[in-house]
């Protein structure tokens, strides 16, 4: 099987900032298989919604419209380990965010249990 761990969410003011983590781990995870890790979010009374993904390989990032220039997508290969900084924090961006495992930058096959952030205004 393949676990993921999300941990760094917490409370912070508008503006500010978090790094959230997701270790990666388990017998059946290879990362040349399941070659790309995402970032998604749900926020109360929404729907799960995509906020970026980053290939093992090459580091290849995409990222959602309302986070870009905010977010950045970062991993360590040898930790597996893949990170989300989040930059000028907005209470719209509050939400659980999950980190996931995919074979392609669409199809996710494993995910965390996730993670809270709040953004207070």
């Amino acid at each position: 099987q393949v676990q993921l761990v999300e941990s760094g969410g917490g409370l912070v003011q508008a503006g500010g900032f978090l790094r959230l983590s997701c270790a990666v781990s388990g017998r059946a995870f290879n990362k040349y298989v399941m070659g790309w890790m995402g970032w998604f979010r749900q926020a109360p009374g929404k729907e799960r919604e995509f906020v970026g993904t980053i290939s093992w390989s090459i580091g290849s990032t995409d990222y959602a419209d309302s986070v870009k220039g905010r977010f950045t997508i970062s991993r360590d290969n040898a930790k597996n380990t893949v990170y989300l900084q989040m930059n000028t924090l907005k209470p719209e961006d509050t939400a659980v965010y999950y980190c996931a495992a995919g074979d392609t930058r669409q199809k996710y096959r494993y995910w965390g249990q996730g993670t809270q952030v709040t953004v207070s205004s």
